[in-house]
Order: structure tokens, then sequence, then C-alpha cells
């Protein structure tokens, strides 16, 4: 066993270490893909999908060859060890693999698009005394247009450093039947805060929760 220095290179992970902290990138890999998919020459994207675009099965396209787009779906799910920003697109892709047409592989090729001109992006760990767990959670509801399941994305952090991220969908819906009570909103708190009410009834709410008014 020898002393090698410090680490640089882990798994396809181009890693640098500086005083201030560890930087993680995998910008070799994305110029490989980039050169694998003829696609050096290509224009930039500014955001790894369009913003307006929504995929679809879309069944009136032209069929694509199945094998080179999950290939290209399984390269940029890799890739997503460091670059968290195009975990949504890829995965809203990775959807379609069983009968991918072609819009889908515009969709794709936008991703490497939007790669090549952020190739230097990296994932930051800061040196910190703070290890608070931090967690997020962003829940989209009507965006999957073909089974209407949930799409959830999660990130969590340690102090000021991003440790894990996932975007999934849910799988399954469950049926049953929407149960609709009546609950009196008469006199609550929320009231004071959200309508308007002349004085009286505001008094009469006020005094319900034992509440002052202090005079200066």
């Amino acid at each position: 066993m020898c002393m090698m220095g410090g680490l640089k290179f882990f798994l396809g992970l181009q890693i640098k270490q500086e005083k201030d902290g560890i930087y993680i990138h995998q910008t070799k890999y994305v110029k490989q893909l980039l050169r694998k998919y003829n696609l050096r020459d290509c224009k930039i994207m500014s955001t790894p999908m369009h913003p307006t675009f929504i995929l679809s099965l879309d069944e009136s396209n032209k069929k694509i060859y199945q094998t080179t787009y999950r290939g290209m779906i399984g390269f940029l799910l890799y890739l997503t060890a460091s670059r968290p920003n195009i975990m949504f697109s890829v995965y809203l892709c990775a959807c379609f693999q069983f009968d991918p047409r072609e819009s889908h592989l515009i969709t794709i090729k936008h991703n490497f698009r939007y790669l090549k001109g952020t190739t230097n992006l990296d994932v930051c760990y800061k040196k910190s005394y703070q290890y608070k767990l931090k967690g997020y959670n962003d829940d989209n509801f009507v965006g999957d247009r073909i089974e209407r399941k949930i799409t959830s994305e999660r990130c969590h952090f340690i102090g000021v450093n991003l440790v894990s991220w996932s975007s999934k969908r849910q799988d399954y819906i469950q049926k049953g039947i929407l149960d609709l009570k009546f609950i009196n909103t008469k006199n609550q708190l929320a009231d004071i805060f959200t309508k308007p009410f002349l004085q009286d009834k505001l008094i009469h709410i006020r005094n319900l929760f034992d509440m002052t008014f202090i005079k200066k």
C-alpha cells in the first residue's frame, strides 16, 4: 500500500480538494458523452428542458431506436450523481423508455445541449460546523397527464451542504370515495387575519379568545 496523494478521481467523479471545501464534478464524463453522440458542436441551451414543453405518449410521431434512447437515459442518470439540476428532466424522459418517439429524443438532446454549456458545474461541500439536517419536498400533482400520478422531488442538507436528492413518481393511485364534511368556520382565530370585520364583530371574536388591545 502506498500514498498517492489526495483523492482526485473516483468511479467517474472528479474531485477537487480546496481550502474552503471539496468540489465534485464530472466534466470529463460530460465531454465523453458529447463526443459519443456527436453533439460537440451542438447549440447551447440555458435550461435542461424547455419550460413550456409537455411530454406525452405522442403516438403521432415517428418511433426511434429504443436501445439508443435507453442508453442516453442511462448515461444521464449516472451523471445526476453530481448534477442534481438535471434530475427532473432526465427522470421525465426515462418514463417513456418503453415506446420512445422523436419528440422524446429531442428533449433528451436538449439535456445534452444544456450540459455542453455547463460542463464545469460542480457540487460543493463547504467546510462547516453546522450539522443540522434539513429536508425539502416539492410535489407536482398535475404534471403527469397520462397516469395522473404525483411526482415528488426531495433534497436533504446537512448544514449548508446538499447530501441527497431524488425525483420519483408514486407507484400507484389509491381509488376511493371523496367524503365531504361540513366544518363550522364561525368565529375562528384565522378570520381575524384574513377577513374584514365591523368593530362589533371584531370585539366579539377578540373576547372569545381572551385577547385585549394594548394602548401605547
